[in-house]
């Protein structure tokens, strides 16, 4: 554990509560997990976990949506178009090498919605976007966080979860375009997340084990990022695609895949202002959630 002490938990869920989410705007908020490896789950005394788990709470408990549309960083489909989940039936894709026997067995419930798809699919040729139906399992970048923030049996999710792809590329203001693209799903109760990592360098993960104290970069980094989300939403964009520029941005994110959904997410959430709810910078980890709602 860093130094570093990260936002308590009991102020997240005090601003959860004071918060009167998609009630007061007409439109459900929009999240951006950083949602950890495979061992997430497992993990219970991880200072993620309870904040996953308040997250959660407040999607089911108070936002109460009728579906949820996910863009996770372990999907990329093309660099000029997208894919999307059409299956009513998803299994799991264990997308992950090395771990215990009993990761390659972890289940996690959920059902697809073929017609959700297709709308989704609509919006994006509406919006000269190109994309595909396939059928695919969710991946661990979904079902890992999920399994915290929607236990099965202590917080269930209980509405349709469709899964659309990245592109594969790094270009943050086409994953921002494709965020606006779906926008307009939140005016039907439907919640919008990114799954990825505010901070991820797998390959310097080797330090973290024998030291828990963050790289240079995912301190300045993940700062840097908390600026540019949090910007006025007329400023972010720009805000945002200058953070990928940064020298600091490729010792973060040597490859771009888990921060590109939180472009997706910022797109998705319109003129609404962005927040960081908490983060942890452990290692070369940057751990940021984050909530963008007309009442943060």
């Amino acid at each position: 554990m860093s130094s570093w002490i990260p936002k308590p938990i009991a102020s997240l869920l005090a601003a959860t509560s004071r918060s009167s989410l998609s009630t007061m705007s007409g439109k459900t908020p929009v999240y951006f997990f950083s949602h950890g490896g495979p061992n997430v789950q497992y993990e219970t005394r991880h200072p993620v976990f309870p904040v996953l788990q308040a997250i959660g709470q407040e999607i089911t408990q108070k936002v109460k949506p009728k579906a949820v549309v996910v863009f996770s960083g372990h999907w990329e489909a093309d660099r000029n178009a997208i894919e999307v989940n059409t299956a009513e039936h998803t299994d799991l894709i264990y997308d992950f090498y090395g771990f215990p026997k009993h990761y390659y067995e972890a289940k996690y419930p959920n059902k697809g919605s073929p017609e959700l798809a297709s709308k989704i699919m609509g919006l994006l040729s509406k919006a000269g976007i190109k994309s595909k139906g396939v059928t695919r399992g969710l991946d661990h970048g979904v079902w890992s966080g999920f399994s915290v923030a929607f236990d099965p049996e202590q917080n269930p999710l209980n509405v349709p979860l469709v899964q659309v792809s990245l592109y594969n590329n790094e270009d943050p203001d086409l994953h921002y375009r494709l965020g606006q693209a779906v926008a307009s799903l939140r005016d039907e109760g439907i919640v919008i997340i990114g799954a990825g990592m505010s901070v991820h360098n797998l390959g310097d993960l080797r330090f973290a084990m024998s030291s828990p104290i963050p790289q240079r970069y995912t301190v300045s980094f993940d700062e840097a990022l908390k600026e540019a989300t949090e910007a006025p939403p007329a400023e972010r964009q720009t805000r945002m695609a200058e953070a990928t520029k940064r020298p600091d941005a490729r010792e973060a994110h040597p490859h771009m895949d888990h921060l590109m959904p939180i472009y997706v997410a910022a797109g998705a959430a319109g003129d609404d202002p962005g927040k960081r709810t908490w983060t942890l910078h452990e290692g070369s980890m940057g751990w940021a959630q984050y909530k963008f709602a007309a009442h943060a």
